[in-house]
């Protein structure tokens, strides 16, 4: 069992993301979870990420605020508490449109991890 307190959670830069504090919650830490971390984004009004694509699948949970995810051809306004999974290589745009932060938990596996 690895207990972290939020109050001892790291900033972390993300590539091509902006207008946003990103911080690390679980992993990259002996004790830790095995297959993947967790992050919090704060977006900033007008913050986001991409376009762009990881060889890694993920997991958006909006925690609160509105963040609008376009990948695939597709636009979705994600709200509180509402989730999204993309696949691998998945050209992904995240962006805060409203005039409000936004809190998105972000899950990943570590690379290489996954098949």
């Amino acid at each position: 069992m690895l207990v972290k307190r939020f109050a001892d959670a790291k900033p972390y830069e993300a590539p091509n993301h902006y207008g946003m504090v990103a911080l690390r919650l679980q992993g990259f830490e002996a004790g830790g979870p095995k297959n993947f971390w967790t992050g919090l984004s704060h977006i900033l009004p007008g913050g986001g990420a991409g376009p762009d694509a990881t060889p890694l699948e993920k997991v958006y949970v909006v925690l609160s605020g509105e963040v609008t995810v376009r990948a695939e051809g597709q636009e979705v306004v994600l709200k509180a508490m509402d989730s999204i999974t993309l696949g691998p290589n998945v050209v992904r745009e995240v962006k805060n449109l409203s005039n409000q932060m936004a809190k998105m938990l972000v899950i990943l596996p570590y690379p290489g991890t996954q098949k």
